[in-house]
């Protein structure tokens, strides 16, 4: 195994380390894309791949942007629909940073003539 594998393998989002302290107390919004998302299709296997967007006005905490990526990056050997990952993303993201405000976007890349976009929006919670 190549030491990005093993480093994507062995990842833990919940790590007290990938979230840093919020040192601003006024209300901003971090954008942030990324645009090589992939998970495999738990029915047939084939791979598909999506940009998420993900917004989100910070509270206390903010995330290290190399474990955001690590863990968008561990879904590529999984076999997730898009609901579920897009939904594991929020909620998982949402639980950790405890922000304002969060919105994710994912956009799945056409297949089979059928294009996904799953928006999740904490205001609608």
């Amino acid at each position: 195994m190549k030491y990005g594998e093993k480093e994507i393998v062995e990842f833990d989002i919940n790590a007290s380390e990938h979230y840093w302290p919020n040192e601003h107390k006024k209300d901003y919004v971090i954008d942030i894309e990324l645009p090589e998302f992939m998970c495999k299709c738990p029915r047939s296997g084939y791979p598909d791949f999506a940009k998420i967007y993900l917004s989100y006005t910070p509270n206390e905490k903010v995330i290290e942007l190399k474990a955001l990526k690590l863990y968008i990056n561990s879904f590529a050997n999984r076999y997730i629909s898009h609901e579920n990952s897009a939904n594991e993303i929020f909620d998982t993201l949402y639980a950790k940073l405890e922000p304002k405000w969060m919105k994710l976007v994912a956009d799945f890349n056409p297949r089979g003539n059928v294009h996904t976009v799953i928006t999740i929006d904490s205001s609608n919670m």
